[in-house]
């Protein structure tokens, strides 16, 4: 029996044609190999099964799978923040309106997790975090490489490296080095003694070589890199600055005091204070007003500098967040 195409279908089977023959491939050998592939599902798509059973609790108490999940769908989050950084790294003839679109989106999905924070400070049973922390030592967020990586792909690394040490590295600095001093190592070291905690000796030990990389790929290939090469007209976009501006504030003010104000809930007692799980210092760690780690200082103001995060922490230790 003869059977007529119609004719969107053969424009389909042309513009095949144009794409595999050129190649060397056999046009009728795909379509063969299409005709005994079965139809693609939902739950397969996305392995559903396989998320679904990939929360495994370390003790029977119930909260601990709430813990569980929202840190895997923040890690989630988190690489969908990468992709779009990686695509504006790899834009070789980026405007200011792609670049202020991507940053748009990496905007909202921290828009996202910042509004649903509140699932790690109201969400779970205090006294059943308080049970269920424990077995997790010395396990931390501190370990998140991903969220290492939203860093040093959001700016020029020195803007990265320990308050107290930037004047002393060189405009020469090596990743290596700056990689050394970098900032969150202050986070994870013992109060008393000044120590690495077992938290920091880990995540070094398995992120170090491969954050080095990644920082030396990103080099010229960051945010700020990226928008100082704009002509100098599109640097001036106002939509653009304002898109940065909110990052900077989304990434080292509103995510991280969202986590003080789960630590406040969760681990201040007065007069005394627990530690964290993997024993880093939360207490000076968590408020950007110590750190003062900016990543694009100059879209800033010196008295917005000055008071870095301070309004937001004071509204949280006050109860009125």
């Amino acid at each position: 029996m003869d059977y007529n195409f119609k004719p969107e279908v053969l424009e389909q089977l042309k513009r095949l044609e144009q794409k595999y023959v050129p190649l060397g491939q056999d046009l009728a050998a795909y379509l063969e190999g299409l005709y005994h592939t079965d139809f693609l599902n939902y739950w397969d798509y996305i392995h559903l099964d396989t998320l679904l059973s990939l929360q495994n609790p370390r003790t029977t108490i119930p909260d601990e799978k709430i813990f569980i999940m929202y840190h895997q769908i923040t890690e989630l989050y988190f690489k969908l923040c990468l992709e779009e950084y990686r695509q504006i790294g790899e834009d070789k003839a980026i405007t200011a309106e792609v670049l202020t679109k991507r940053l748009k989106r990496i905007n909202r999905y921290f828009d996202n997790l910042i509004n649903s924070f509140d699932v790690m400070v109201d969400g779970m049973d205090p006294k059943q975090f308080l049970q269920f922390r424990m077995a997790l030592m010395p396990a931390s967020g501190f370990q998140s490489a991903q969220y290492r990586m939203i860093e040093i792909a959001s700016t020029d690394l020195r803007n990265l490296v320990a308050k107290d040490k930037r004047a002393a590295l060189g405009l020469q600095s090596t990743q290596e080095e700056m990689i050394g001093c970098i900032y969150w190592k202050e986070g994870a070291t013992e109060v008393a003694s000044g120590a690495k905690t077992l938290t920091l000796v880990q995540f070094e030990e398995k992120y170090t070589t491969q954050l080095i990389a990644f920082a030396k790929e990103y080099e010229n290939k960051n945010v700020w890199s990226v928008y100082k090469r704009l002509p100098e007209a599109e640097q001036q976009n106002e939509k653009l600055k304002r898109q940065m501006r909110d990052l900077d504030s989304n990434v080292n003010v509103n995510w991280p005091l969202m986590h003080y104000k789960s630590a406040v809930r969760y681990l201040q007692r007065d007069p005394d204070v627990i530690a964290a799980t993997g024993g880093t210092n939360w207490m000076k760690y968590l408020p950007p007003k110590f750190q003062k780690r900016i990543f694009y200082p100059e879209l800033f103001t010196e008295q917005e500098h000055e008071e870095w995060g301070k309004g937001w922490v004071d509204k949280v230790l006050n109860g009125e967040i």
